[in-house]
């Protein structure tokens, strides 16, 4: 059955027209549970399709036309690629996916990503970055960050039942869906020391790692960015750990397991040793330091 079909009331002369609240309703469930995407992919997808049936002028989604989608898309025109993109995914999702009206969005493309070489910081730019932090867990959170690859997310949602303290070993749990993944990372000496003593100025160790708020977490980064004139965010440090990995000889597979990066060859995906023995093994042996040259 059309999941359309069901969003409809009929109105005493006869036509019909369409029920948003009740078509936002099911189509949640549908990414939730037919498509299992992590909540923050969910509450993306609702906030662009309220938007859209806001715009939109037809009253039942069945009129809704190439032209109708093709005239929204152009108010999104001269912004920018990601997004338009994140518009296109939502509609695509809705009507391709969702209504199972496919041919109203196949002509319609995403926009090319252009290629733009990555740069990421010096180790005496991530020295002063780090001097800059004025926090025992602004510091702990940098050399956790740049230590273990791990998303921004990953490790504010993580809980103090996700460190195996003795091994140095993390792993993370926050994720719902299945759109992204993470298997085990670990952190290095610096990173250790930094934490041990956020955690000792601590009345107690349950709960998550970190506690701290959004705003005091943008606020302690946005101070070190004025201080030192860098922008390093907890992005950069992921792309630093992967650069700094690669370039100690370690396998693209095994830092894609360490940033939680689904294995993309065959080789990595059936044969691999993704153990949490060998994972420490690996990165024991690559010595990776934050501040200090081994």
């Amino acid at each position: 059955m059309n999941p359309g079909a069901r969003l409809h009331r009929q109105e005493p002369d006869g036509s019909c027209y369409l029920l948003k609240s009740e078509l936002v309703r099911d189509f949640k469930d549908f990414l939730r549970i037919d498509l299992r995407l992590c909540n923050i992919t969910v509450q993306g997808h609702v906030f662009q399709v309220k938007r859209f049936l806001k715009w939109v002028k037809q009253n039942n989604v069945e009129e809704v036309s190439q032209d109708t989608l093709r005239s929204y898309l152009r108010e999104f025109s001269n912004s920018s690629a990601f997004t338009y993109a994140n518009v296109l995914k939502t509609l695509r999702r809705l009507f391709r996916d969702f209504l199972s009206k496919p041919e109203l969005v196949e002509s319609f493309r995403l926009p090319k990503k252009p290629f733009k070489p990555r740069r990421v910081p010096k180790r005496a730019d991530l020295r002063r970055f780090y001097e800059a932090l004025d926090s025992d867990i602004g510091r702990a959170l940098f050399l956790m960050y740049a230590s273990t690859g791990l998303r921004k997310r990953e490790l504010l949602s993580l809980k103090i039942e996700n460190i195996d303290f003795s091994n140095r070993m993390v792993l993370p749990s926050c994720h719902e869906g299945e759109t992204k993944q993470s298997f085990v990372s670990f952190y290095n000496e610096e990173a250790e020391k930094a934490l041990n003593q956020y955690l000792a100025s601590r009345k107690d160790r349950e709960g998550k790692v970190f506690r701290i708020g959004t705003h005091t977490f943008l606020d302690l980064w946005k101070r070190a960015n004025q201080k030192t004139e860098l922008h390093i965010t907890p992005q950069t440090l992921r792309e630093w750990f992967c650069t700094e990995m690669v370039s100690k000889g370690v396998s693209d597979s095994y830092v894609d397991a360490f940033c939680g990066r689904v294995p993309r060859s065959i080789l990595a995906k059936h044969y691999l040793d993704y153990s949490p023995e060998k994972l420490k093994e690996v990165y024991e042996k690559a010595e990776l330091r934050v501040l200090c040259t081994p």
